[in-house]
């Protein structure tokens, strides 16, 4: 551990001496600094889609529906039955009725807003929520039909599935889209890297005929690449974190397969993007070095 940290602290300190071979600004630091900063961007959207089509699917594996249909002075006492039936139920986690305001805004895409939901014979809807285990659906039907005659259980099976389906393939995809801006960022500051080392190979002869070795010189080019990509991809995942944060919340939007961002702990993934951009440019600076001056020796 204590080598982990000198060696850390050798990176951040580098050496003036060594520092010399590689160019300060120029087209390869601009480079590095516009690369990693729009993968680090790329790479906050990615993880978001990656973290919300995971809570989406969640979420439509968790919820059903419990419809209830009878008369009007029926309706409130079959209401409370079918609750009192939903709370002591295994596996049920959570059960509300929804108010007038929530069915007319169900009903307005296809009645419009202003739909008298309180004058219709309109069936009272119970939202049912259950826990990571999930409820015994046919004994809950059963249930149902002996205390709540007019209730109908439905668990969404039909059409949830293949929105499932759909939200772990998106998941997939944020995350494979990850790996390759990764694999992206690593090739650019590659080819950076290459550039800055052809650029100096003058001044790197001369740093080996005064006895510097090809390590110590591979260093200076890490330092400086790896620095850059952490500062660049800061940069990034800042613009990438606001602008996620500025999108429309689930609530804000009112529909399904909204709330594209982060939830609690989770925005703190995004502090990992500048350090696993800094590792890539790490690994991938310091292979091309040391290539490219073994091949100039």
């Amino acid at each position: 551990m204590k080598a982990f940290f000198t060696r850390v602290f050798e990176l951040l300190a580098g050496d003036a001496q060594a520092d010399r071979a590689v160019p300060p600004t120029g087209y390869t630091a601009r480079l590095t600094l516009l690369t990693s900063g729009a993968m680090a961007l790329l790479a906050v959207f990615a993880l978001a889609l990656s973290l919300a089509t995971g809570r989406w699917a969640s979420e439509l594996a968790q919820t059903s529906t419990l419809r209830i249909s009878a008369p009007q002075g029926q309706m409130d006492a079959q209401t409370l039955a079918a609750l009192e039936v939903l709370r002591t139920t295994p596996g049920v986690a959570d059960a509300r009725a929804l108010d007038e305001d929530e069915q007319r805004a169900l009903l307005a895409p296809w009645f419009g807003p202003d739909l008298p939901v309180e004058t219709l014979p309109i069936p009272q809807l119970i939202e049912v929520i259950a826990d990571g285990d999930g409820y015994d659906t046919a004994g809950l039907r059963a249930r149902l039909a002996a205390e709540v005659p007019g209730a109908v259980l439905d668990d969404h099976t039909r059409w949830r599935e293949p929105l499932v389906e759909a939200a772990s393939r998106l998941r997939l995809l944020g995350f494979v889209s990850i790996v390759l801006i990764a694999g992206a960022t690593g090739a650019m500051i590659t080819l950076a890297a290459n550039a800055a080392l052809a650029a100096n190979a003058q001044l790197i002869r001369v740093m080996r005929l005064v006895g510097a070795r090809d390590i110590y010189i591979a260093r200076a080019f890490v330092r400086r690449f790896t620095l850059r990509a952490l500062l660049g991809a800061a940069i990034g995942t800042l613009i990438g974190t606001l602008a996620v944060l500025l999108l429309p919340s689930a609530d804000a939007a009112g529909g399904f397969l909204t709330g594209l961002g982060f939830q609690g702990w989770h925005w703190l993934w995004p502090l990992t993007i500048p350090i696993l951009a800094a590792l890539v440019a790490f690994v991938a600076t310091r292979q091309a070095a040391l290539r490219t001056l073994q091949e100039q020796s």
